[in-house]
């Protein structure tokens, strides 16, 4: 994905120039969203966008990381998470203050809507697409404020914060308002902005419910079988143990392939994905679980 990811790169970067001139917040925005991120969920609407047409779906692209890195902001901040380091650096509280850290990630939820609006009058230059553009845009506004807020990320934060238990539905439903949302938005941009079958959207929700919960339990894996500190955090793996949380990471897996060819998305991209994260179970099965 190398290629893609620097296509987005440069694009993510004209689009902080044109945040305006430089000041501190301005600053604040770039300095978040720069850094080692491995900008999967960009890379997605790219992805599925070339794979069923390839119309222009950057700024639904650089939206989604715009939604992302507003929730990364967020979660570190000493009040939730209170993570020091993010994509390989300090995190941005820390480098410029709590309330400029809280007003970047505000800039950036909307700039994210501002994103889908672009996308959609980008689209209408299209003859084919200009009818169904706004109905489109609409649609990605709806799932973005589905996804960012009480029913998704925000609330997903919440229960993070205050588990009413530490049952394996819990987890899930966690799991999927903090995590799976966010990759739900990427795959509904990049298909309706990219010129799909609006027919087709419970089929890209299962897709990213599946890439969403196997990303999540590979993580909570990987977190498990490292730090041993972390006993009482809600994790998966802890809950279900190595064996029921790596055989349910490869359900998970095994149920994204099936999704990803069936709306003919089965690409050498999603290939390459879907193998990298088959190796992650090989790894995990060989591997032993800190208790």
């Amino acid at each position: 994905m190398d290629r893609y990811k620097r296509i987005f790169e440069q694009n993510l970067h004209l689009a902080i120039e044109k945040m305006g001139p430089k000041t501190q917040l301005r600053d604040a925005c770039e300095y978040a969203l720069t850094g080692t991120g491995k900008r999967l969920r960009p890379l997605i609407v790219l992805l599925i966008a070339e794979a069923i047409g390839f119309l222009d779906v950057m700024p639904a692209a650089v939206g989604v990381e715009f939604f992302h890195t507003a929730s990364l902001i967020a979660d570190d901040l000493p009040c939730m998470d209170n993570d020091s380091l993010r994509r390989g650096k300090p995190a941005l509280h820390k480098v410029v203050g709590e309330s400029v850290a809280i007003l970047a990630s505000y800039t950036l939820i909307a700039g994210g809507y501002g994103a889908i609006y672009q996308n959609g009058a980008r689209m209408k230059q299209y003859p084919e697409y200009a009818s169904s553009a706004d109905q489109r845009t609409v649609l990605c506004l709806e799932a973005a404020t589905r996804c960012a807020g009480i029913q998704g990320a925000t609330q997903g934060q919440f229960l993070d914060l205050f588990p009413p238990n530490a049952t394996e539905s819990t987890i899930r439903d966690i799991i999927y308002k903090k995590t799976v949302t966010l990759f739900e938005i990427s795959f509904l941009f990049g298909w309706l902005f990219g010129g799909g079958d609006v027919s087709a959207i419970p089929q890209l929700c299962a897709c990213a419910y599946h890439l969403g919960m196997a990303f999540q339990i590979g993580d909570d894996l990987e977190d498990a079988l490292q730090d041993a500190s972390h006993a009482g955090e809600i994790n998966i793996a802890r809950v279900l143990g190595k064996e029921k949380a790596t055989a349910l990471f490869g359900e998970e897996v095994a149920r994204l392939e099936d999704q990803l060819k069936a709306l003919a998305l089965w690409t050498k991209p999603f290939q390459a994905l879907v193998e990298r994260l088959n190796s992650r179970q090989s790894f995990f099965s060989n591997a032993g679980l800190t208790s």
